[in-house]
C-alpha cells in the first residue's frame, strides 16, 4: 500500500445514482459530496432510501450525524433529523438518541467557543461573571478554568 500509487476518487462527479449503489459507504460518501449544499433537505429521500435496506450500522449513523452538525447547514438540522426519522421508525429511536446527543455536544462547544470570542474581544468581566455562574451550578472548577481561559487567580480575586 505505501510504495504504490494508490487511487483517489472524487465523488463529486460520481451521480448520486451511482453512490446509491455503493451499499454500506454510500450513506457517507452521499453527505460528503453533498456536504457545502445549501439546504441538505433534498437529501432526506436518498438517506432514507438507504437507511430503509439497513446498510447502516449505529457507528455510521453517528458518524454521519456528527458530521453534518460539524460541516453542513448546522441550522436545519433539527428539521433534517427530525424528517429522516419520521420517515424511518425502526431507527426513530437512535436517530433521536444521536441527535440529543450531538446537541447536548454543541452547546457545550458553543459556550466555549463564545467565551473565548469574548476573551479575544477584552470582555473579561463577562467570563468571570460566565465562570461565577458554572461554579454556582455545580461544574468542576477545572472545567470552568478550562472553558473560560481564566486562571485560578483571575477567579478567586474575582469572587463576591
Amino acid at each position: 500500500l505505501y510504495t504504490e500509487a494508490f487511487p483517489l476518487v472524487d465523488i463529486t462527479v460520481i451521480s448520486d445514482d451511482e453512490i446509491m449503489q455503493h451499499k454500506r459507504i454510500a450513506l457517507l460518501e452521499l453527505m460528503q459530496k453533498h456536504i457545502r449544499d445549501r439546504d441538505l433537505m433534498g437529501l432526506v429521500d436518498r438517506l432514507v432510501s438507504l437507511l430503509i435496506t439497513g446498510t447502516a450500522n449505529d457507528s455510521q449513523l453517528h458518524t454521519l450525524f456528527n458530521y453534518l452538525v460539524q460541516y453542513g447547514d448546522a441550522s436545519r438540522f433539527s428539521d433534517f433529523i427530525h424528517d429522516v426519522a419520521r420517515r424511518v421508525p425502526h431507527h426513530k429511536e437512535k436517530l433521536m438518541t444521536i441527535a440529543e446527543r450531538l446537541r447536548q455536544e454543541g452547546h457545550h462547544t458553543g459556550l466555549q467557543k463564545g467565551l473565548q470570542e469574548g476573551l479575544q474581544k477584552g470582555t473579561r468581566e463577562e467570563a468571570l461573571r460566565i465562570a461565577r455562574m458554572m461554579l454556582k451550578s455545580g461544574i468542576e472548577r477545572e472545567k470552568v478554568l478550562v472553558i473560560t481561559g481564566l486562571s485560578l487567580d483571575d477567579i478567586i480575586a474575582n469572587s463576591p
